[in-house]
């Protein structure tokens, strides 16, 4: 392929960010690739294995010159450094993001870029429980959805130049509103996302079970908890205080569904949870039929040096 962005800005250099630079590089779609960091240790790490072209001090140095700068920092930091850059932004330039809440980025972006700079939201629906430098591969984005959600103003050819760029780096694209895009993703990522870190809270409340056991005797479910409960608790937490009401929506519907089946439980209802179960097995089908996710008992996932051993 051909380059698409002559200069690659990075904010934020974490699995994502990493993880489109391999991916860039791959299939040759960006000139140059400018990284930074907030942290010193991180960019030190980003040097050191040569994530970017260029490793910077600043976020405003960074996007010196850049057609294309990538704010990949937890949601609550976007505004500050939207504050940071906007004067350093060069005329033309569009802004993305791979936030996991858009109508917030929005609020708290927008204000801060100046004309003639196109601001196109985005999420890449893409990750592992992995972060840091060191976490990207190139490969994490190949047949995975990123949604754009581009503001008013945002161009039709500076939307099409970056879903190149997705699309390049091997995921499916698709464009929709900020406030239905968290809506979705408050179903899809947000609530299961607090599921999880509940269910694991309870685990670690109940004291009739030993953590030895909790830890020894995990089963496939309670495995997969902790492996989404293992994600990065800054990001996460930023989340929920700004999809907040999308997210009380859902988990509010979530506790009226969890009424029902205590109830069936209760009454020893089958016929009820079996009519249940078959429903809900059905969206676990769909998803495996849209390529979204295999149907092998492990779910495809790579296995460590550790995992292998007790097979």
């Amino acid at each position: 392929m051909s380059v698409i962005y002559q200069r690659v800005a990075l904010i934020g250099l974490g699995l994502i960010a990493g993880s489109m630079a391999h991916a860039m590089r791959r299939g040759g779609l960006a000139g140059e690739i400018v990284g930074t960091a907030r942290s010193s240790g991180t960019r030190a790490v980003a040097e050191e294995i040569g994530l970017c072209d260029r490793v910077v001090a600043t976020a405003a140095e960074a996007v010196e010159g850049a057609d294309l700068v990538v704010l990949a920092v937890p949601v609550g930091a976007m505004g500050r450094v939207a504050e940071e850059i906007g004067p350093h932004l060069a005329p033309g330039a569009t802004v993305t993001d791979v936030g996991s809440v858009k109508k917030d980025v929005v609020d708290q972006v927008g204000p801060h870029l100046p004309e003639g700079v196109h601001f196109i939201p985005g999420h890449p629906l893409a990750g592992t429980e992995h972060s840091g430098p060191r976490s990207g591969f190139a490969a994490l984005f190949e047949n995975r959805y990123t949604l754009l959600t581009p503001v008013e103003g945002s161009t039709p050819e500076a939307v099409a130049r970056l879903r190149a760029l997705w699309e390049g780096m091997g995921a499916l694209v698709e464009e929709m509103e900020a406030e239905h895009h968290d809506l979705v993703l408050a179903v899809t990522s947000h609530t299961p996302h607090l599921i999880a870190y509940t269910m694991v809270g309870v685990a670690d409340h109940l004291r009739r079970v030993t953590e030895s056991e909790v830890i020894k005797y995990s089963a496939a479910g309670f495995r997969d908890f902790t492996r989404i409960a293992a994600s990065d608790p800054t990001m996460w937490r930023d989340v929920f205080l700004t999809n907040k009401e999308a997210t009380l929506d859902i988990l509010g519907r979530f506790t009226e569904e969890l009424f029902v089946l205590q109830r069936a439980i209760r009454m020893g209802d089958g016929d009820a949870l079996f009519d249940y179960f078959t429903r809900t097995r059905a969206i676990r089908r769909g998803i495996i039929e849209a390529g979204q996710d295999t149907d092998a008992p492990d779910f495809g996932r790579v296995k460590t040096r550790k995992e292998e051993g007790e097979g």
